[in-house]
């Protein structure tokens, strides 16, 4: 079972950029997925989460500018960041949670903001 991010890159302040990512090698009954993000020095933090059946989640640092969406059937999530901050340089990974595999997560992609 592979979950994989992609989409990071380098961006200016101000900027967008659309994180996607995948389940792979397995079947899946997925009930929730979410991005979290790791930046250097600091400790993981919940960026967004979908539920089945709930309202989308995001932390509060998001302040309106991020979009989390997904297709269960399909075993994927993306995550649309506009406005991107320096402050916003980080790790960003997935992570799902399965009716049968409980929560597993998967390699992050690299989001660089900055001038």
């Amino acid at each position: 079972v592979q979950l994989q991010a992609s989409g990071g890159g380098l961006v200016q302040p101000g900027g967008s950029l659309r994180l996607s990512c995948a389940a792979s090698g397995g079947r899946f009954i997925i009930q929730e997925m979410a991005w979290y993000r790791h930046a250097p020095g600091k400790e993981s933090e919940m960026v967004a989460r979908m539920a089945s059946g709930s309202r989308n989640e995001y932390a509060d640092f998001v302040m309106g500018r991020f979009a989390i969406s997904g297709d269960y059937a399909e075993s994927t999530a993306n995550l649309q960041m506009n406005s991107l901050k320096v402050e916003d340089t980080a790790v960003y990974y997935c992570g799902f949670k399965d009716l049968y595999r409980g929560e597993f997560r998967g390699k992050g992609t690299q989001v660089t903001v900055s001038s």
